[in-house]
């Protein structure tokens, strides 16, 4: 839709479901279920492209792996094309712009330009939430490095054994007690993510916590700054979130998805001037 919105055409590739499987691998035997190898469909889309946007996941299996970004690498590497991430195996930079572009526009001004509101900065809280399944640590690692940059005060929660790698976590405050974490927060991002391994490597990727406690319902709400609550979808209700404080009008869930589609324009067309 960004790129549409700009003239362009678009070619969309689903590579595990609309065509053959591809190997990443350098030095395997391909007797297996995939057909082609990476390094030829690279350069192969890059004949056919003029920027190639790049979604791959973690596989939270093998951290060294997944935090080289391997693949998103080779893309850069091998397509001879502006490649940026839809999101990759540790970040989500577009999503974490329009989380900025949401907390912006949510943030009463003062003065010229920053996100300074009436009485100091405003408070970002970032806080981990229970989930069925594990999730990759991309959404929240881009969170935290956008906001380490930004002008709020911004502060980390989640259960032991959820620590964030530090290169994104940077000089948050992290506070193991939610309900501390929330008081007076403007701002409260939940997301979940699995173990990203810094304390115990052999935990990467794992469920750790299916703690309920820590669904944000209205009593975690209460102990904000008639906080906004935001989550950069899809989300599961009853796990992440309950349904009052999801469709309550604090809620900035849609708004939010809408910038997603700001970020993706601006990123893109500044990628394409630079050509």
């Amino acid at each position: 839709k960004a790129a549409m919105n700009l003239g362009m055409n678009v070619i969309v590739l689903d590579v595990n479901a609309g065509a053959w499987k591809l190997e990443t691998e350098r030095g395997v035997i391909m007797d297996g279920d995939k057909s082609e190898h990476l390094l030829e469909a690279i350069p192969v889309m890059g004949c056919y492209c003029d920027l190639i946007g790049v979604r791959s996941f973690a596989g939270l299996t093998d951290r060294e792996y997944d935090y080289a970004e391997t693949v998103i690498n080779q893309f850069i590497k091998y397509s001879g094309r502006p490649v940026f991430a839809m999101e990759s195996a540790t970040v989500h930079p577009l999503q974490a712009f329009a989380d900025l572009i949401t907390i912006t526009e949510n943030t009463p001004h003062r003065g010229a330009g920053g996100l300074q509101k009436a009485g100091g900065l405003p408070k970002v809280v970032l806080t981990w939430a229970p989930h069925c399944r594990a999730l990759p640590q991309a959404v929240p690692n881009s969170f935290a490095e956008w906001m380490n940059a930004a002008d709020v005060d911004f502060v980390v929660t989640h259960p032991e054994g959820y620590e964030l790698d530090p290169k994104f976590v940077g000089n948050a405050r992290v506070e193991y007690d939610q309900m501390k974490a929330l008081e007076g927060a403007d701002f409260v991002y939940a997301k979940n993510w699995s173990c990203p391994g810094i304390t115990n490597p052999a935990d990467y990727g794992k469920i750790l916590s299916k703690d309920m406690s820590w669904t944000v319902d209205a009593a975690h709400m209460a102990v904000t700054n008639n906080g906004k609550f935001m989550h950069c979808l899809p989300v599961r209700r009853g796990l992440i979130v309950t349904d009052d404080v999801i469709e309550s009008p604090n809620s900035l869930v849609i708004p939010e998805a809408a910038n997603r589609e700001i970020s993706a324009t601006v990123v893109i067309k500044r990628m394409l001037e630079s050509l």
